[in-house]
């Protein structure tokens, strides 16, 4: 910050008693100046000591005016801060003549970088490491530390001049003492301070299930997230399930899943530090308090026939209407849709159901009855689309309705692309990817097609017009909150 300080400011009004003081002050000079003239004057060398007293006076005079000018610029230098801090500095005001000569000021470009460096927990390592980064020309704009063992890591984000690489950085951050130093490129969503961001995570994560694996991702970074059910689809157990507590592991940590099962969190790039790991835990603790919960906003659609359904957000409580679906559909259609036996497709439902897996969507009829499903599933870095509607109640736009939702709700959470694995084919399917005005890649092995959509940068479904939709919002469990 920068306090600018002009000469206008720092006048002083006179008040009329110094005006009585220095004609005071005058007259009796003048009497003393009078009496010491008369008497000098009397003497035998009285004009020559007149002289010399005038010629001192004006020496005198000169040199004051001297040191009063050089001490009064150097009063206006603007003070020698620490190196790299954020002091404020005054600076003298420039003339209209001054910046026309020096033209307007061009900021330099730069760019945001997030750092991570350990350096040892010894007064003045911190110090040491962000005079290095002055001298760079780096600015810190955040700074966050995360006490270990041996030392203590430190996260910073900074804005560096663009002309500067991560391996200059790194390099000379080594130098400054810095070990297992990590950059990755920032953006503006990264000036959001910590403290902020977790508020938030916890918010949405408090209003709908699906957000926590969302959630941990965001707070922990680029990050692979994997749940593991407690027992497999045919009953088994899958492993030994994680301690209450959890479990931290270098790159790897293991959390209580309150569904039961396992949450497994891995970043091979980078270590977790116990601050991340009390973090992560606090989550899924709120996610395990709360129970189980989904917003219940829904959209009333009018089909071209005239036939009304409604849009909503499922969760296992609709697992009774979802294998009543099952019964009323053909082998064909859960074949389509699940690519192997179909006689195991319930056992799927349990899972796809899950918030923790991913989110849902579900289509009722006017009197209740579910006719189709859409999921979004969490596949570690990777996101799946998957639909199924009723035989009945095909050909009538419900599956493009229920993927171009499906693509917006991934859109939103920040995924890059979606996926669809389908049979060759299933042109329903085909079709609808297609109608997302998305670029698509195909991939073909035996008789499988993998469909998979690039989101990012990309426009929104287009709206279709055969559908009148109204909105109804009906609150559960104190959630208030639109799903699109």
């Amino acid at each position: 910050m920068t306090d600018v300080t002009s000469s206008k400011s720092a006048r002083r009004p006179h008040h009329w008693r110094h005006d009585l003081i220095e004609l005071a002050a005058l007259f009796t000079a003048v009497v003393v100046a009078d009496t010491i003239a008369k008497s000098i004057v009397k003497g035998p060398d009285g004009p020559y000591l007149l002289v010399f007293s005038a010629i001192a006076l004006v020496a005198t005079a000169a040199f004051h005016t001297w040191w009063a000018r050089r001490h009064s610029h150097a009063s206006h230098a603007p003070p020698a801060g620490p190196t790299g801090g954020h002091s404020p500095v005054a600076v003298p005001v420039s003339t209209e003549e001054e910046r026309a000569e020096t033209g307007p000021v061009v900021p330099a470009e730069t760019a945001l970088w997030r750092m991570r460096t350990t350096v040892a927990d010894t007064p003045g390592s911190l110090a040491a490491l962000c005079t290095v980064l002055a001298r760079l020309g780096v600015d810190i704009l955040t700074l966050q530390t995360h006490p270990l063992a041996d030392g203590t890591v430190d996260e910073f984000l900074l804005r560096a001049p663009a002309g500067l690489s991560a391996h200059a950085l790194a390099r000379e951050t080594a130098a400054a003492g810095g070990r297992d130093t990590w950059t990755e490129r920032a953006d503006a969503h990264d000036l959001v301070d910590t403290p902020t961001r977790v508020l938030g995570l916890a918010t949405r994560t408090a209003l709908d299930a699906a957000e926590l694996p969302l959630a941990l991702r965001q707070l922990l970074g680029r990050c692979t997230l994997h749940s593991v059910p407690a027992v497999s689809l045919t009953g088994r157990p899958t492993g030994e399930p994680a301690p209450v507590e959890g479990v931290l592991e270098e790159t790897v940590m293991r959390l209580r899943d309150p569904n039961g099962g396992t949450l497994i969190v891995e970043r091979p790039y980078l270590p977790f530090t116990p601050t991340e790991f009390a973090r992560a835990r606090a989550l899924v603790e709120l996610d395990a308090r709360l129970g189980p919960r989904v917003p219940r906003s829904q959209d009333v659609l009018t089909l071209p026939e005239g036939n009304e359904i409604t849009v909503r957000r499922a969760d296992q409580r609709d697992l009774p209407a979802a294998r009543a679906m099952h019964d009323r559909c053909s082998a064909r259609t859960l074949g389509l849709r699940y690519h192997g036996p179909v006689g195991d497709a319930d056992r799927y439902l349990d899972h796809l159901l899950s918030p923790r897996f991913g989110r849902t969507l579900a289509v009722q009829t006017a009197s209740g009855r579910l006719v189709a499903l859409g999921h979004l599933l969490w596949d570690g870095d990777e996101t799946e689309v998957a639909l199924m509607v009723e035989d009945d109640w095909q050909r009538r736009g419900i599956g493009s309705e229920l993927l171009g939702r499906l693509v917006a709700m991934a859109e939103e959470t920040g995924c890059a692309s979606v996926y669809a694995v389908t049979q060759s084919s299933n042109t329903g399917m085909v079709a609808a990817m297609r109608a997302l005005n998305l670029p698509l890649d195909y991939q073909i092995e035996e008789g499988t097609l993998v469909i998979t959509a690039r989101l990012a940068s990309a426009p929104r479904p287009a709206a279709r017009p055969q559908h009148r939709e109204t909105r109804q919002e009906q609150p559960h469990e104190g959630a208030r909150r639109a799903e699109h």
